[in-house]
């Protein structure tokens, strides 16, 4: 089997208004990976996933997916991908458990089997108790489900996912991430655009951020993370934080008696600071790590592109 997925060269793509939404992209996105494709909006997210689902025509460029090649065989890759859009696009009077299994049919899938396929994934994405149910009375975290369903009923080998959590709960999303996660460990490939970053930095092997239709990092999610040279805490202390506080050279500033948000370098140690507070009296109850490490490190390279 062919190690890459995914393979773009050189990937343009200019609209008949002149805008050039994509300036030669490259990507190779490995099998068994779970990256990350991250933007701003009208970065070229969707219009790179268009592009490799034959949504959208390329300007120029080369793709294969698994090495078979779009333009020479996109009827072979499409049988490789399974797509979860941003917009839900099935027939809301249509029983769920009917959308499923005739997704099937469109891939050659005989109903016989489609069926209990379509019952393990309701069941997996906790919808199997809705499955006569019209979808349109669907919740629309559930609707995002059943997309997920949908997209897996032909047992893809890559799965992409354009803001697969949109508009969900919290609840759902870690019912969604957790399934994600057992896809990916059973050898799926997923790529994932979000704007929920936590979602991509506790999901991700690999990322690539990409603004104004160029690609600005392309490297694995730790080697991206070690970039952030400090750490936001904010410190609950049982004791009263004296005005006058020395931490030793540490920035923080006071939010009120009994809190303090303290900077901390990732090549220092959080416990060396509770040990100071305590030497001076001053007992942490509890900490939380303020940092979103992704967002801030998103921010400072799509800032830095736009100036």
């Amino acid at each position: 089997m062919n190690s890459s997925a995914l393979v773009i060269n050189n990937l343009t793509k200019t609209y008949s208004n002149g805008h050039k939404a994509l300036h030669g992209i490259d990507l190779d996105i490995q099998h068994g990976d779970f990256f990350a494709l991250l933007g701003p909006n009208g970065a070229g997210k969707s219009t790179t996933i268009g592009i490799i689902t034959s949504l959208i025509k390329k300007t120029s460029g080369d793709i294969s997916i698994y090495g078979i090649d779009i333009d020479k065989n996109f009827v072979k890759a499409k049988t490789y991908i399974g797509l979860v859009p941003q917009e839900i696009n099935f027939n809301t009077f249509e029983p769920i458990s009917e959308i499923i299994t005739n997704q099937a049919g469109y891939y050659g899938v005989p109903r016989n089997i489609a069926t209990p396929e379509a019952e393990m994934l309701l069941k997996k994405l906790d919808l199997w108790d809705k499955k006569d149910q019209f979808s349109r009375n669907l919740s629309g975290g559930m609707q995002r489900r059943l997309m997920v369903a949908r997209a897996l009923i032909h047992k893809p080998k890559l799965l992409i996912l354009d803001e697969p959590t949109a508009g969900a709960d919290v609840e759902v999303r870690r019912l969604m991430w957790d399934y994600l996660k057992q896809l990916n460990d059973s050898g799926t490939t997923i790529i994932l655009t979000t704007h929920y970053l936590e979602e991509a930095e506790n999901l991700c092997k690999n990322i690539a951020i990409i603004d104004d239709g160029k690609i600005l990092e392309n490297s694995s999610m730790r080697t991206f993370l070690s970039k952030l040279k400090n750490e936001k805490f904010i410190l609950y202390t049982e004791d009263k934080i004296p005005r006058d506080l020395n931490l030793n050279g540490h920035h923080f500033s006071l939010i009120d008696d009994n809190t303090i948000e303290v900077s901390v370098s990732i090549d220092s140690n959080i416990n060396s600071l509770i040990h100071d507070l305590s030497i001076k009296n001053i007992k942490v109850k509890s900490l939380k790590n303020k940092t979103g490490r992704l967002e801030e490190l998103f921010m400072r390279l799509v800032d830095k592109n736009g100036k």
